[in-house]
């Protein structure tokens, strides 16, 4: 199983909408609950998040490379984990 990193900001409506459908997606496909995704707050861990190239949260990244920037769809986040489960 692959790592996923996931930037994001508190405040961000788009994050807690990306976070939602990964517990969706958990419910509908059981396995998805075995990927650990490191969840870093971009405004806590500045040193972190200056070290990755996006400009939009949340941000994801499997195995160092960025999955998905920006507004998140099923379609997206869902293809974000299967990827990690490969």
């Amino acid at each position: 199983m692959k790592k996923v990193t996931a930037f994001y900001m508190e405040s961000c409506p788009h994050c807690r909408k990306a976070f939602k459908m990964i517990e969706e997606l958990k419910l509908k496909n059981p396995q998805y609950s075995e990927i650990e995704i490191e969840y870093i707050d971009e405004n806590k861990e500045v040193k972190i998040a200056s070290t990755h190239d996006y400009y939009y949260v949340p941000t994801f990244y499997v195995d160092g490379v960025k999955m998905h920037e920006g507004v998140p769809t099923e379609e997206k986040i869902e293809k974000v984990l299967k990827e990690a489960m490969k």
